[in-house]
């Protein structure tokens, strides 16, 4: 997938999480919420961790 497209769905995505009334998501649906936020967290952390790494010429 192309840089801009992946981060363009990517800021799409956290921009549909922020419109969410959290309050009114049920107790169990919200924990699984969260673990699934978490995993996807730690993924896109590895993944700047892997750009960090780089050296340029």
């Amino acid at each position: 997938m192309e840089w801009g497209r992946a981060m363009g769905e990517l800021s799409a995505a956290i921009d549909h999480l922020a419109t969410e009334d959290v309050s009114e998501i049920p107790r169990l649906e919200l924990a699984e919420q969260l673990l699934e936020l978490h995993w996807q967290m730690a993924r896109l952390q590895a993944q700047i961790a892997r750009r960090t790494g780089v050296r340029l010429p």
